[in-house]
């Protein structure tokens, strides 16, 4: 399973998106595309992706750009793999 899908697992199970998480795309917008996804689901879920990647988000690696779209997350994630 790539990294974006493994994403798209995260926001299904942690945001009960249920068969919604299907239709989401790179371009999916987060912040504001998705009402379940407010300031408490981004602690949720960043405890979620340290979980399922093994890795540790750091506060100050963590802005809203990072949240935009699962594109943009994907990428981040992506990056902190790769370091």
């Amino acid at each position: 399973m790539n990294t974006t899908e493994r994403i798209k697992g995260v926001l299904r199970d942690t945001l009960n998106l249920g068969e919604r998480a299907g239709a989401l795309t790179a371009d999916s917008p987060l912040l504001g595309g998705i009402p379940e996804f407010d300031s408490m689901a981004v602690v949720t879920v960043i405890t979620m992706l340290e979980d399922e990647f093994g890795i540790t988000v750091e506060d100050d690696e963590l802005s809203a750009d990072v949240f935009a779209t699962v594109g943009s997350l994907c990428r981040f994630l992506e990056g902190k793999l790769a370091a």
